[in-house]
């Protein structure tokens, strides 16, 4: 794909995730000028790129859907449901040919728009309605497949359906115009004479303002040039910290003469050099920070369609789109969430008739929320369905042989069975779910980026998953303790406090317990579950944990921000990767969904 190509199809991608959620908006509100107004923009900017790329097929659907929308917002047609989910079908043909053309399809090799697209686009604008029950007979256009697409035309007068004559010259224009420079206007489909004399002139004249181009605000970079900085940047901040700490070292002796104003030289230009080799760390970390809202924004298609293959009503909602994650956690979270909505849509939620016998709207609800806690960024897909039943679920499990009875005696053990492989509780699979695959994955890609997931579910009223992961990848704040002589690293996120640990404890079911303001909680031996050598523990941390817990310890060396290097050849259980400490010492860090469960994985599978 050559340069231009690859900028338009980036560009229109956003457009067309915009586009359909503002439709989705219109479905609730489709009185909202606003709204329909920046449809039709979005269609028109979208159709002046295509139409210069020679992309005919995708000219076409937006044309007529930008035709549609004309005749919607100024009242010639009525804003039905039919019209909007015409639009919704322009929509993702749109994106899927945008989609196939990110993935490596070439431009003549993409579909053309199909017959009962554009017969649903032309019956909106004439403001029919489809002859069955009211409801659109369309169906979801899927990616295009290379092999089996059909060849589009190449002459560039097939672009799209326009009259003899009048070429859209602004739509051309503007798709090679940098962002900005021209004011945003509502340019009536099709382009008229004054507007194609009016770009004309701005083209010719030196002297228009609005014409002449801006300065550039953003630049695209390679990602893999983003890592290879941060990672050197990690590398400086790494080496500023070892040589603060020899300079410490040094300033225990006595220097004089010549000596004494070159320590103190040397001490001031060390922590300069530390402190800009922290603000480059920091500064580089922010090029690769992006919303979540680029990853949610591809959702409510996907929910929109698998409602309609399950015969059920379902709305999604978006909160917190802003926050802002390390583009490799964006990159990693799709797959996991769509195996998130998808049990969400088909086991969680009922039947239109379930619901109907049930005190609850009749339309489904799902939330997808995003926010940041501390230094982790809590992402939560919640159902207002049917619930989890623990016992079924302890019983599904037992039955299966994945786990033995004495294990998930508690509601929340329960429910993280589901994340065992092979375990579902559809008794026939469907096409959405139900083939005991997938939520393991799940855990498995939220674990990899050392992140932790938790159920919340009420019978009856529906159930939540909670994912945390930390903001920055790279940079985890840690608290550093020994075991054995060994250093370790115990993510900050997990630690509530660090209490003294007595000579001798109480006993509950065998298990050494201390109370902890007021409550018993358990001790478990971090070094012995990782398989160190006895030592003696005086020092307990506290776990935030679901079911919180004293993890014992030799001893606490403090807190610092570590560079994490992920173990890539080996899997060793309990940790998630190594960093090196200021003083160049190798620390394990350990694995936050590990701590959060207990450290019973462990304790498992060295039973």
């Amino acid at each position: 794909m050559d340069d231009m190509l690859k900028e338009f199809v980036v560009e229109a991608l956003d457009l067309a995730i915009n586009v359909e959620e503002h439709l989705l908006s219109l479905q609730r509100n489709p009185g909202d000028m606003n709204t329909l107004n920046a449809v039709f923009r979005s269609f028109h900017t979208i159709k002046g790129g295509a139409g210069f790329m020679n992309l005919s097929a995708m000219v076409s659907a937006c044309h007529l859907t930008e035709n549609l929308f004309d005749a919607l917002r100024t009242g010639k047609s009525p804003v039905t449901p039919f019209a909007i989910e015409a639009a919704l079908e322009a929509s993702g043909f749109v994106s899927d040919q945008l989609t196939a053309l990110s993935n490596g399809t070439e431009p003549d090799q993409l579909s053309t728009m199909p017959a009962h697209l554009e017969k649903a686009l032309n019956d909106a604008i004439d403001g029919k309605e489809p002859a069955s029950s009211g409801k659109s007979e369309t169906k979801p256009v899927a990616a295009p497949k290379p092999a089996e697409a059909a060849p589009v035309a190449s002459n560039a007068a097939s672009a799209a359906p326009i009259v003899s004559g009048d070429v859209p010259w602004e739509d051309y224009y503007r798709a090679v115009t940098p962002a900005g420079t021209l004011p945003e206007k509502e340019i009536v489909s099709p382009v008229i004479k004054q507007e194609q004399e009016a770009v004309k002139t701005s083209l010719a004249t030196n002297d228009v303002k609005q014409a002449a181009p801006l300065k550039e605000e953003s630049i695209r970079i390679d990602a893999v040039k983003l890592d290879v900085l941060l990672e050197v940047a990690g590398e400086s901040v790494q080496a500023a910290n070892q040589a603060a700490v020899l300079l410490e070292k040094l300033s225990q002796f006595t220097f004089d003469g010549d000596a004494a104003p070159l320590m103190s030289a040397l001490t001031e230009t060390l922590n300069r050099a530390s402190r800009y080799s922290t603000e480059l760390q920091r500064a580089t970390l922010a090029t690769r920070m992006q919303p979540v809202g680029r990853l949610f924004q591809k959702f409510p298609r996907l929910i929109r369609e698998l409602a309609k293959d399950l015969g059920k009503d379902v709305d999604l909602e978006i909160s917190g789109a802003e926050t802002e994650v390390d583009r490799v956690v964006v990159d990693s979270l799709y797959d996991p969430l769509v195996h998130m909505l998808r049990n969400s849509l088909d086991h969680g939620i009922e039947t239109g008739e379930e619901r109907a016998s049930t005190t609850k709207p009749a339309r489904a609800k799902i939330l997808l929320k995003a926010w940041q806690e501390s230094s982790s960024v809590m992402i939560e897909v919640t159902d207002d369905g049917k619930g989890m039943d623990a016992n079924r679920l302890r019983e599904k499990a037992i039955s299966k042989g994945l786990i033995n009875s004495h294990e998930a005696r508690t509601d929340d053990e329960a429910f993280q069975l589901v994340f065992l492989p092979g375990f579902s509780t559809k008794e026939v699979a469907s096409s959405v779910s139900g083939r005991g695959v997938g939520m393991d994955v799940v855990k498995t890609a939220v674990e990899r980026h050392r992140g932790a997931i938790r159920i919340n579910s009420q019978l009856g009223k529906g159930t939540t998953f909670i994912i945390r992961l930390p903001i920055e990848l790279s940079i985890v704040p840690t608290m550093l303790v020994r075991c054995a002589g060994a250093s370790l690293a115990l993510p900050m996120a997990t630690v509530q406090r660090v209490v003294e640990l007595p000579d001798s404890f109480e006993s509950v079911g065998g298990q050494p317990v201390l109370r902890d303001l007021g409550r018993p909680l358990p001790i478990r031996s971090l070094g012995q579950v990782l398989g160190y050598e006895k030592s003696t523990e005086k020092v307990g941390i506290v776990i935030a944990a679901p079911n919180p817990y004293i993890i014992s310890v030799d001893s606490v060396d403090g807190t610092s921000d570590l560079v994490i290097k992920p173990l890539t050849c080996i899997s060793t259980p309990g940790i998630t990767g190594t960093a090196r400490s200021a003083e160049g010492e190798l620390v394990l860090v350990i694995s936050l969904s590990f701590l959060l469960d207990g450290c019973k994985v462990v304790e498992r599978l060295s039973a």
